[in-house]
């Protein structure tokens, strides 16, 4: 308890910078994962991603971020082991923050897509296990959050495989691919608005003081109807986007116009991933940025349960923007144009499908990998056109920087914790 009252500004200011140099390694690594397909299918420039990206990453870290971070913050590790010695979880989070930010600051100078969710859950499990007890970790806790990194590739895959299989009869097997895809593509898009709409008002503006009733009894059944519409909002104005695209003929390419048309619902579908990529990857940065900060301001209880500050989510959220601004767009390059070959219409159907994923499992609290969740999307509609189509070596190459994840976060959050410990307890 003296460390914290003696310490107590020193931990904030140092969890406020380590948890926006996590936040940052986030945007300039993770982002890869909302925007890379847009990037690769040409439907978006790297500067008009870059954009979108950083204004639905913010909205979606600050809007629906909370309920995931609960899940970092108090479901890997067991706070009733530091109860004696609150320090200890304080040294924990900063030394996890600042390892996990580390491995991210290496993997984006090398180009390499890694998660940041792998990096944080095993930074904070590798110094509950060695700098504290293993009792201290949750086992069961990690082994679903480890089952979840098995079952998000392979929902966001059959997802995505569906969602292409379903354009392909509906549009690009048909007759006059163009007129129809003009007829079905709105009710694509209000698919995403209603995804966007409905994560944000379960999960979300709980911290903004705003809870919408409509007397309907609970509220899933209050999101519904107020999500339908917003769905109905973004498909209409999406179909007024549509009118201005004329069909030019191609005999080179008769898809081409289409195409086109898809590369409208991209910027959709671009939006609706960077929501659903800052609702669930803002935890990983802000979680363990919490915990410092409900420790230090307690005098030293670590509580069962804190409110999520406003602040503390605007911190994640703006390293994120930063992140993304300065360096995002290495890691969106490898993503978008060398696992496989992307158009317009697969890289909707891999981005929705994965969005979808990641608004599920922010729904539901469950930290998943969108990087996991992503290139299972991407495989599940290269394996609609034939694994011929993918490049084995790219994913092999990013399989191995999975592996590789786990244990460079551990072990830096346990040099680090043995650091700030040998500082602050001499």
């Amino acid at each position: 308890m003296e460390i914290i009252a003696q310490y107590g500004h020193i931990f904030l200011i140092m969890a406020c910078i380590f948890g926006f140099f996590m936040a940052w390694g986030i945007g300039a690594n993770d982002v890869a994962n909302a925007m890379g397909t847009s990037v690769g299918s040409r439907a978006l420039t790297i500067k008009q991603a870059i954009l979108i990206a950083m204004v639905f990453e913010f909205l979606g870290a600050y809007l629906a971020g909370g309920e995931v971070t609960s899940t970092i913050r108090k479901g890997i590790i067991d706070a009733d082991v530091m109860a004696e010695d609150p320090q200890l979880m304080v040294y924990g989070m900063l030394s996890a923050l600042l390892a996990a930010g580390t491995w991210l600051l290496i993997a984006s100078i090398k180009g390499w897509p890694v998660s940041t969710t792998h990096s944080i859950v095993g930074a904070i499990v590798g110094f509950a296990s060695v700098g504290i007890s293993a009792d201290a970790v949750y086992w069961g806790k990690v082994g679903g959050i480890v089952a979840s990194w098995v079952v998000s590739p392979v929902l966001a895959g059959s997802i995505s495989f569906g969602l292409f299989m379903s354009v392909k009869v509906l549009i690009l097997d048909t007759e006059d691919p163009f007129i129809r895809a003009k007829r079905y593509i709105p009710v694509y898009m209000w698919m995403v608005g209603f995804m966007i709409s409905m994560v944000t008002l379960l999960k979300g503006l709980k911290h903004v003081g705003l809870d919408l009733d409509l007397g309907l009894g609970g509220k899933f059944a209050n999101a519904l109807p107020i999500s339908a519409v917003f769905g109905l909002l973004v498909a209409g104005f999406g179909a007024l986007l549509l009118r201005n695209i004329k069909e030019v003929p191609d005999e080179m390419n008769r898809f081409g116009s289409v195409e086109r048309v898809f590369a409208v619902l991209m910027v959709f579908t671009a939006c609706s991933m960077a929501f659903a990529h800052g609702s669930n990857d803002v935890a990983n940065a802000v979680g363990p940025l919490a915990a410092v900060a409900s420790t230090v301001q307690s005098g030293g209880e670590i509580a069962a349960k804190s409110a999520m500050p406003w602040w503390i989510l605007l911190v994640g959220a703006l390293g994120i923007v930063v992140g993304l601004a300065t360096y995002g767009w290495r890691v969106i390059t490898t993503v978008g144009r060398k696992i496989t070959e992307l158009t317009p219409s697969r890289g909707f159907a891999a981005e929705l499908g994965a969005a979808g994923t990641v608004v599920i499992a922010s729904a539901t609290g469950l930290p998943i990998s969108t990087t996991h969740t992503l290139v299972g999307a991407v495989l599940g509609v290269g394996f609609a056109r034939g694994i011929a189509a993918l490049n084995l070596r790219t994913i092999g190459s990013i399989f191995m920087s999975w592996i590789i994840t786990l244990p460079a976060g551990a072990g830096l959050a346990i040099l680090f914790f043995f650091l700030f410990k040998g500082i602050f307890n001499p």
